[in-house]
């Protein structure tokens, strides 16, 4: 039997593996769980610098849906311009003003992060 330390979401587990048959290890029933490591503290991310003042950006990373609108298309706030999929749900990212779709900088099927340009409007 051998002993390994394992760390899981970040929690660290001490694990007892046993060879069985000549067979490939198989683990055993925890151990002990040892106390976690204190997770760093990250400061908050601003919008990176690429995307242009004014636009709106992505909330969170996910894959756009759906673009409602096409550059030039007249919209009033609150409007659907983009659906956002994130986290298996559809998110509506409606437009913050009245105003005329500026730009565009995303297309449907297009993966984005947190902080990327989704659009813009004037």
């Amino acid at each position: 039997m051998s002993k390994y330390k394992i760390t899981i979401n970040g929690k660290e587990y001490e694990m007892d593996v046993e060879l069985v048959n000549g067979s490939a290890p198989v683990a055993a029933a925890p151990a002990k769980a040892s106390k976690p490591a204190a997770a760093p503290v990250a400061a908050p991310k601003a919008a990176p610098a690429s995307a242009p003042a004014g636009a709106t950006v992505s909330p969170m990373p996910g894959t756009i849906l759906k673009v409602n609108v096409k550059e030039g298309d007249t919209v009033k706030a609150g409007d659907s311009v983009v659906i956002l999929e994130a986290m298996k749900m559809e998110n509506d990212i409606t437009a913050p003003k009245d105003g005329v779709v500026k730009a565009l900088y995303v297309s449907e099927k297009q993966a984005v992060a947190k902080g990327d340009a989704l659009f813009e409007v004037e």
